[in-house]
Parts: structure tokens; C-alpha cells; sequence
């Protein structure tokens, strides 16, 4: 049986315009978005018979085909008609339904490295067209760049070269239903989206794009994410803003130490998740 062992990344949003909702109920997006090295680790193995069996064993996540990862890789066996079944262990480092794309992210891991032990040639733009399928983030991962993407996310462009950043993720654990946060989204007349820099020098150049239209909807309902940014800031960080829908809250930091040290501060008595990561 062919395996193979696959990370697949955490993602964060510099910046989250929301342009319009859409006749389908979608909304036109504008995000910036970034890889960070906080990782899922996925293992993939194919088996001689039909079936996919997918083992997680975290709070959250389905084991079998309500799981964004079983049905990336029932579509590529699908495809390939080759009478093979998959073998799914996903070690879930990247916490769930936290804003961070981790379900996401596996999906896209399990559709390159299905196509990768399948022999199947498929192009990364057809990957990207199947994942858009699965979820409008799946994209951006197979994508593997640090990416202006629009639309509701699968429109893709580099953006320019940004300097490394050591990152904190702190998720306090509360539960925020992105369905929910859309639905209560205000949106404002947009007469003009902020130019975005063509050049990025610092750290200070990034943060000076940070800007999430979801907090208008998820601070007044969860004051914990204002107190977090807060104190990142505070403690060093040199920007501080929640991820996607949330709950988890990002700092930029110029070094680890200062990270880690605003990791123990926030984590102190709370029980809270944290981690230090790196930009990739």
C-alpha cells in the first residue's frame, strides 16, 4: 500500500473586506492571506479496495463523509476510477472551527496528495477548481502563496514579497458560527475599497493593512477578542487582529521570544490555546 505524509497549514487574514452579499447567498470578498507554520498532519494511504475510512479522534471533527478531507479524496478516486479505496489519519495540531482554515487546509493536502499517489497529472489550476467545490478557502492552499484573493476566494493573485513575521494564535474557545456572523454583517456602502501597497518593507508595512470587517459582528458579541488584541499589542505586538470569522486572535511579533512571552501572559490561568508560529 502507497502512503504518504503530508502538512498542511494554518492560514491567517491580513486584511477582510466584505464587498457584497450575492444572489447565491456567498459574498463577494476581498482577503489577504497568509500561510502560517502551525500544521494538521495529514497521512494518506491507498488501499486495493473501494471504501475511505478517515480517523481524527478530535471534538468537532466527523470521522466519515461529513469530513471536508473524506470527501476531497472520494472525488479523486471518483475521478480516477481505478477501484482503489483511501486510508485517512489526520493528527489535528490547528484548532477547529477557529477562523485559521485547518479543514480547509486538510482538504487541500489530502487533493495533492491523492493526485500525487494516484498518478493522476492533475495541474494545480484543476486541483483549485475541484477544491473551490469543497470550500471556498480550499483554493488558496493549493495555491501556496501568500495571496490577494477575491471573489469568495478562489479568484487568486501573489501578492508582493512580505517579510517573515513570527506569528501568535490565541483562541480563546468560544464559539462563533461563521454562518452566523455573515448573516449579522452590516454592510456599508462601499464607494471605494483602501489601496493595497505594492511594496512591503517592514512589519509595520503588513500591520498598516490589517483591517477585518467580521469584528464589527463578533467583538460587541465577544469582548474576550478586543481584551485579547489588547494585551497582544500591548505586550509587544506590533499588529494584532482576529482571523476570519474568529474566535482566534493573531499578533505579529519581530522576534519569537516576544511571542512566546505574550503567549504565556494570555494563556495564564485562562486554559486558552496558543501557539508561536512562523509566516511561510
Amino acid at each position: 500500500m502507497k502512503s504518504l505524509t503530508l502538512q498542511a497549514p494554518a492560514k491567517v487574514n491580513y486584511r477582510l473586506d466584505v464587498i457584497r452579499r450575492r444572489p447565491d447567498g456567498y459574498h463577494d470578498l476581498r482577503m489577504v492571506m497568509q500561510r502560517v507554520n502551525l500544521c494538521d498532519i495529514i497521512t494518506l494511504t491507498l488501499t486495493k479496495t473501494p471504501g475511505i475510512s478517515v480517523t481524527c479522534g478530535k471534538k468537532g471533527v466527523p470521522d466519515g463523509p461529513g469530513n471536508i478531507a473524506w470527501k476531497a479524496a472520494k472525488i479523486l478516486l471518483d475521478l480516477a476510477n481505478q477501484g482503489q479505496g483511501a486510508i485517512i489519519d489526520i493528527v489535528k495540531n490547528i484548532p477547529v472551527a477557529a477562523g485559521l482554515g485547518g479543514g480547509s487546509s486538510d482538504a487541500a493536502s489530502v487533493l495533492m496528495g491523492m493526485n500525487e499517489l494516484m498518478g493522476l497529472g492533475l495541474s494545480d489550476e484543476r486541483l483549485m477548481e475541484i477544491g473551490v467545490t469543497l470550500g471556498a478557502d480550499v483554493p488558496f492552499f493549493i495555491f501556496r502563496k501568500t495571496a490577494l484573493a477575491e471573489g469568495i476566494g478562489e479568484q487568486l493573485t501573489p501578492m508582493p514579497a512580505m517579510p517573515a513575521a513570527w506569528v501568535l494564535l490565541v483562541n480563546p474557545g468560544v464559539h462563533v458560527s461563521t454562518a452566523w456572523v455573515y448573516r449579522s454583517l452590516q454592510l456599508t456602502n462601499r464607494e471605494g475599497l483602501a489601496k493595497l501597497p505594492e511594496l512591503f518593507r517592514s512589519i509595520e508595512d503588513i500591520c498598516s493593512i490589517f483591517s477585518n470587517d467580521l469584528e464589527s459582528v463578533t467583538v460587541p458579541s465577544f469582548p474576550v477578542i478586543a481584551e485579547i488584541k489588547e494585551t497582544m499589542l500591548r505586550e509587544g505586538a506590533a499588529g494584532a487582529m482576529m482571523s476570519g470569522s474568529g474566535p482566534t486572535v493573531f499578533g505579529l511579533f519581530r522576534d519569537r521570544e516576544s511571542a512566546e512571552r505574550a503567549g504565556t501572559v494570555l494563556t495564564d490561568g485562562t486554559g486558552w490555546f496558543a501557539a508561536v508560529a512562523e509566516t511561510i
